[in-house]
């Protein structure tokens, strides 16, 4: 409690992102990054303020929010916290999450786009989402009106993943309208980020949001934009994370097009079809994949090299021979089991369960149901 409470001081005093990464990263636990923190020299009156007097109200706020079932708090330091992200220029010191935070290392394609979109390119943004969730993919946007909101829906219309970042407390609906869809993603997926509940919307928020969309994610589809649109933000934030960019060409008379064709003509893919971008997506999911194998030693490695065998098996059929595979296969039942309660069982990482349950769905061992995992019948 005490490190969580140190957590929950460092994120009210509104630290710059570069230190708050330092202070973690220097110190072992939380509390002793409070205590430097306290003692440092050059932080904004308001910044020491907050972290000298915490308001008592707040922080009892924030642990009641955090004790509710399906949220938690994941710090940059943390073996749990999102590869993917941890490699971006700017990674968030501290992520809130509701709902399955397995989804953290789910590949995921980011689609976004206008918020005043066409009714086909809203259409699009929900084929898309449907095609790519209904693929393997999860979904992530940013739960803002028009085309987020339509990927969003999409996933979820065919039981697919889907992760919503916010630019808000997770628990402030914004737009308000979006209350219900961010409940049921909450439900079904995963809502996450940066800001301590009651955090209501800024609009110097958002931006720094999209970083997080892109940085989620394997590649960033911009399906409608205009010339200064906020998807054309996440593209470029994409594009410097080193990761993928595509965008749908549009009509010539269409004005949310245009933040598209003018993203075609500074070098972004063009795609037409969903399939397109699973086409040019499969190799760095494959690669991901194995980097996840072999970052957890989740596969045996005479037997993901024997010829004719299947990545993350035996020889014998089973899953690989690992110690920490061994303990997640005799953890799984037949019957669906959520992510905290094989924790419990195996004593793992979020972060390794994850990736080997991940591994393990690849490789048809496992199917997951809305955060919940089994053996394949």
């Amino acid at each position: 409690m005490e490190n969580q409470d140190a957590l929950l001081v460092l994120a009210r005093a509104r630290l710059p992102d570069a230190l708050f990464r330092h202070l973690l990263a220097a110190h072992a636990e939380p509390a002793a990054a409070l205590a430097a923190a306290r003692h440092g020299a050059g932080l904004p009156l308001a910044c020491r303020e907050a972290l000298a007097r915490p308001c008592p109200r707040r922080l009892d706020a924030d642990r009641a929010w955090l004790d509710k079932p399906g949220r938690r708090l994941l710090a940059w330091n943390s073996p749990d916290y999102p590869a993917l992200l941890r490699r971006t220029p700017w990674p968030p010191a501290l992520l809130f999450l509701h709902g399955d935070p397995s989804l953290l290392w789910h590949p995921q394609v980011a689609l976004v786009g206008s918020r005043r979109p066409s009714p086909a390119g809203r259409q699009r943004a929900h084929d898309f989402a449907a095609n790519l969730a209904g693929a393997g993919w999860a979904v992530t946007s940013g739960l803002a009106e028009g085309i987020d909101a339509a990927a969003h829906a999409g996933a979820l219309a065919v039981g697919g993943r889907t992760l919503a970042v916010v630019g808000t407390g997770l628990d402030q609906a914004y737009p308000p309208g979006h209350a219900a869809l961010m409940a049921r993603i909450a439900a079904e997926g995963l809502v996450l980020g940066e800001h301590p509940p009651g955090t209501p919307a800024i609009a110097s928020h958002f931006p720094s949001r999209n970083r997080v969309v892109a940085g989620l994610s394997l590649a960033t589809v911009v399906l409608e934009a205009a010339l200064r649109s906020g998807a054309l933000i996440s593209a470029r934030l994409a594009a410097e994370a080193g990761r993928e960019v595509f965008a749908l060409p549009g009509s010539v008379d269409n004005p949310v097009a245009r933040g598209c064709h003018r993203l075609i003509r500074e070098g972004a893919t063009l795609v037409e079809s969903p399939d397109q971008v699973i086409e040019a997506l499969e190799p760095l999911a494959a690669s991901l994949a194995d980097d996840l194998r072999s970052a957890l030693g989740a596969a045996d490695t005479a037997a993901r090299d024997a010829p004719g065998q299947p990545a993350g098996r035996s020889a014998g059929g089973q899953p690989g021979d690992s110690a920490n595979h061994k303990r997640l296969w005799s953890a799984l039942g037949h019957d669906p089991t959520p992510l905290d309660e094989l924790v419990r069982r195996t004593g793992l990482t979020v972060a390794e369960l994850s990736s080997m349950l991940l591994v393990m769905e690849l490789d048809g061992r496992v199917v997951a149901d809305n955060g919940r995992f089994a053996r394949h019948p």
